[in-house]
């Protein structure tokens, strides 16, 4: 062998080697689901390279999945069909509601195996932190943050209204320190435009992140009984702080008005808060880092959250109390039901919570962001004493941002959390419709907080029934259904044996049956099957997670009783989005086919124009008509047209669109007349077979262009104005896409729930609250209504429907 030959094989040989050496070595995996991907996560990918560096029998691969806000559907679907992850970050405060339903491991067992100084101990965290992950006794999560919130006041608007501020009393070198100043200050401070629009918010009591969490909780409210089984949602206290909120508002010209103005909210350099739109918020510090890299020159001012008067001043209830208090939250690593590699897993979640695996994280993060040319202020920790090390360590040199990164942890220390409770979400939720009801004035702080009470304390019940109902056999239905469809099979096959059929006759419709089988089979599988699994269901209180229990008719009563405000709501706003938006799109697209069903130059090139925006997927569109319909002129295309045109010309004040109730089905009717070139299509090819010798005749006769449409081209067209209405109707009740997109980050389905539709109810019960019984009922009233509506369209069409065959 040559000496060249022999270099090659051992160069071969070599690389081969080093290919297979890896899969010779018995590496498990660890996934990791919820971790943020990017330049601002270099510092979870240094925490993982030096794990596996330590672990060298582990692989860590990680996954987005949501970035920490879980997808609920995503997750559930994993541990159903028993592929879930092995590591989970997910937002602390619905751990509990996870864990009631069996979804995560409790991590006592690991936790009892802990030793040396280094050891996982609740001790080491703070106590609101640490509690939030505990369910029943059990600890179910591991804290990593602790995102407390404070105010945020811009020194600059402060200076330059320093001495209207003198004149009402109020320091300017100074932020509020009770609820009380805060209010006056945020008059002061809040500006008009010459046409009453707000140019300047002094304080908008639930933006940023506050919301009414923290206020009840600086009146020392509690939303849950100490047992867990009692909704406390009302109360004087949170009366109290609900009632401040909505004084806040009225400061700024009401609800809607504040909604319209921070609709044309941007980010990053153009933050609200930034450009002088905003004096006073009360944020977490997650928002540090952004001030930090977009608006570095930024004069502002951090101080507790302003308090109640009473607390503030000892007195009463707060006697003895700190004068201050917070909200506290974050997120935490937990172990989903079902992992693979437990044990892999909590040696991770060990390595990141510690302290050195936070010093890592956040040593490489800061290096990175040198590299930029960016502050770097790591975020509030959970653990004691990894915070108060990583402040000294990172201290960022911007004297604003290391007050603020100071504030923050010494406000840990007087934290509140969300009750860990069953019914976490429904409890957001409920509490998010509280304050917009209160606040737009449809109802009383009492009366709002008693509605959603009622709606929290009804879950709460159902929860704590399922394990004294039945357990649900589906074998005797099952057994029934396979029969039924075993005799259908046979009747048909005899069926088709008697046919006075040839053998090339039966040859024929053999293959044609076979041919057909496909589609039937996947009608049966995926179609069928699933509807009456979902009809067996909605007898059951099933959460997927657990096996159903039977409960009857409960939930077509539920229907009838408790839920019927939401459902006459849900369908109210569909058969208002079918009354309008229905006869404007076969409107719209009908006249414009009778505008291009003529031959003229370029006609074809129009017509493509007109039905390109049908093809753009729902939502694309969504989003796209998102930021045109924005309330604010300077940002939303509409709103700058109608201030230029109607509102100098008729004195018609700009429409709130999205952002307010009244407004928000305008806007997805609007939205659909977009699409009118879909039906376009159909029209013109309705008005193409309209033969050309009854417009002869009708001109013979002497009618009008309009007579001739009326009675040549819409009767004989009368078949797709049918259709259309049929379809669009249908379309109407399972409204989902559009309303989904644009309903917003709260707990609500558009401003007030004015875009709820029954899809929409249905997916919010059935995949964040895991209702899936009442889900599927719910699905079998959408399904009940659409058939009758639809066979009333047949019946009634025999009047004024019209088909070739009948001529």
């Amino acid at each position: 062998m040559r000496p060249g030959q022999r270099a090659f094989g051992h160069l071969a040989l070599c690389l081969l080697a080093g290919v297979l050496a890896p899969l010779s070595r018995s590496q498990a995996t660890v996934s990791v689901w919820g971790v943020r991907p990017g330049p601002d996560a270099k510092g979870t990918e240094a925490l993982v390279r030096e794990f596996e560096r330590r672990n060298p029998d582990l692989r860590v691969r990680t996954m987005s999945m949501g970035a920490g806000e879980m997808s609920p559907q995503k997750l559930m679907t994993s541990i159903v069909g028993r592929v879930p992850p092995d590591v989970i970050f997910q937002d602390r405060f619905t751990l509990s509601d996870w864990a009631s339903r069996g979804a995560f491991l409790p991590l006592d067992r690991f936790l009892a195996q802990e030793t040396g100084p280094d050891a996982v101990k609740p001790a080491d965290y703070y106590p609101a932190a640490w509690s939030e992950a505990v369910y029943d006794g059990k600890v179910y999560g591991i804290p990593y943050g602790a995102d407390d919130r404070i105010l945020y006041y811009n020194r600059r608007i402060f200076r330059a209204k320093a001495e209207q501020l003198r004149s009402a009393g109020l320091d300017p070198e100074r932020a509020p320190r009770s609820w009380s100043e805060l209010l006056r200050y945020s008059k002061v401070l809040t500006e008009f435009g010459p046409n009453g629009e707000l140019k300047v918010a002094g304080f908008i009591p639930n933006w940023g992140n506050s919301w009414l969490y923290l206020y009840a909780f600086q009146m020392e409210a509690d939303f849950m009984s100490p047992d867990g089984r009692t909704c406390t949602l009302d109360s004087p206290r949170a009366e109290r702080a609900l009632q401040f909120m909505v004084d806040g508002y009225k400061i700024l010209g009401g609800y809607n008005a504040a909604q319209k103005f921070q609709s044309g909210f941007q980010g990053q350099e153009n933050d609200a808060f930034y450009i002088g739109k905003v004096a006073m918020k009360i944020d977490g510090d997650w928002v540090l880092n952004p001030m930090g890299r977009y608006a570095p020159n930024l004069d502002f001012g951090v101080a507790p959250p302003p308090s109640p008067d009473e607390r503030l001043a000892g007195k009463g209830i707060f006697a003895g109390m700190s004068p201050y208090a917070t909200w506290i939250g974050g997120f935490s690593y937990a172990i989903p039901k079902g992992a693979k590699n437990p044990g892999g897993a909590w040696r991770f979640i060990r390595f990141a919570t510690s302290l050195e695996g936070r010093e890592i994280e956040n040593r490489a993060q800061r290096d990175f962001e040198r590299l930029r040319g960016r502050e770097f202020v790591p975020r509030n920790q959970a653990h004691i004493q990894a915070n108060e090390e990583l402040v000294r360590e990172f201290t960022p040199a911007n004297p604003h941002l290391a007050a603020a990164q100071k504030m923050h942890v010494e406000m840990a220390r007087y934290g509140r959390i969300r009750p860990a409770t069953v019914v976490a979400q429904v409890l957001w939720d409920e509490h998010v419709k509280a304050i917009e009801k209160a606040c737009r004035g449809e109802a009383t702080p009492k009366e709002a907080l008693l509605a959603g009470q009622a709606v929290v304390q009804r879950e709460l019940d159902q929860h704590f029934r399922y394990y004294s109902r039945p357990k649900t056999d589906f074998r005797g239905p099952v057994a029934i259904s396979v029969a039924i469809f075993l005799l259908g099979l046979g009747a048909f096959w005899i069926h088709l044996r008697r046919q006075p059929l040839g053998r090339l006759g039966r040859h024929e419709a053999l293959w044609g049956y076979l041919l057909v089988s496909p589609w039937l089979i996947g009608f049966l599988v995926f179609l069928l099957g699933p509807m009456i699994a979902s009809l067996a269901f909605s007898f059951t209180q099933y959460n997927v997670l657990n096996e159903p229990r039977w409960m009857g008719f409960e939930n077509y009563q539920a229907l009838a009783t408790t839920e019927r405000e939401n459902v006459l709501k849900a369908f109210g706003n569909v058969f208002y989005l079918a009354g309008i938006g229905v006869p404007l799109g076969i409107l719209s697209g009908l006249t414009i086919a009778l505008l291009l069903n003529r031959e003229i130059f370029g006609v074809r090139a129009y017509r493509t124009l007109f039905y390109l925006p049908s093809i753009v997927p729902a939502v694309a569109t969504a989003v796209l008509w998102g930021w045109i319909l924005v309330s604010d002129p300077s940002k939303g295309l509409v709103n700058a047209l109608w201030s230029k045109t109607l509102e100098p010309w008729l004195g018609a004040a700009l429409p709130g669109w999205l952002s307010v109730a009244d407004w928000a089905k305008p806007s997805i009717v609007l939205m659909g007349l977009w699409g009118a070139g879909g039906g376009m299509i159909l029209w013109l090819a309705g008005l193409k077979g309209v033969p050309r010798s009854l417009y002869e005749a009708a001109d013979l006769d002497g009618a009008s262009p309009w007579r001739s449409f009326w009675s040549v081209t819409l009767p004989w067209i009368s078949p797709l104005v049918f259709f259309n209405v049929v379809t669009g109707l249908i379309g109407a009740i399972q409204e989902f896409d559009r309303v989904y997109v644009l309903k917003g980050s709260g707990g609500t389905i558009g401003p007030s729930d004015s875009l709820l539709t029954p899809v929409a109810h249905l997916f919010v019960n059935g995949f964040s609250y895991f209702k899936m019984g009442f889900a599927s009922a719910l699905a079998w009233l959408v399904f009940a209504v659409v058939l009758v509506l639809t066979g009333i369209q047949f019946w009634v069409s025999k009047t004024w429907v019209h088909y070739e065959a009948d001529r």
